[in-house]
């Protein structure tokens, strides 16, 4: 499309000089002012983006811990009941007739004048 001509001529003074000045540095000003908020808003932009990175990034590390802590757990109360049972047979083992019956049945130690047959729990094939 053509421009339409301007039959309107414009004045030349010192005010209208003044006023096309002014108008100048306010549409640089506002230039200016867009540029700049353009450039916080992709800083803004990129400032979101990296934290929200590092939360997600954080969430998998917490709930990786989380797993390992439940284990861990788990582990603790399995040596705590295994440690509970050691305690336990150290109180049998200082006792002396639980000794002398578990090398009675486990190793066939007889008393004097006793003879042991050993029974196995099989059976026969007969």
């Amino acid at each position: 499309m053509a421009r339409k001509k301007r039959n309107v001529t414009k004045m030349e003074s010192s005010y209208t000089r003044q006023y096309d000045a002014y108008t100048e540095r306010q549409r640089k000003k506002q230039k200016r002012l867009f540029r700049r908020l353009i450039l916080f808003a992709a800083f803004a932009v990129v400032l979101l983006g990296l934290m929200v990175g590092y939360h997600i990034h954080q969430r998998g590390v917490y709930a990786s811990k989380q797993t390992e802590y439940k284990e861990k757990q788990e582990e603790l109360a399995s040596l705590q009941k295994k440690e509970e049972d050691l305690k336990e047979e150290i109180e049998l083992l200082n006792d002396k007739s639980y000794v002398l019956e578990i090398a009675r049945t486990n190793y066939f130690y007889s008393k004097d004048g006793e003879t042991i047959f050993k029974i196995t729990e099989e059976e026969p094939s007969y």
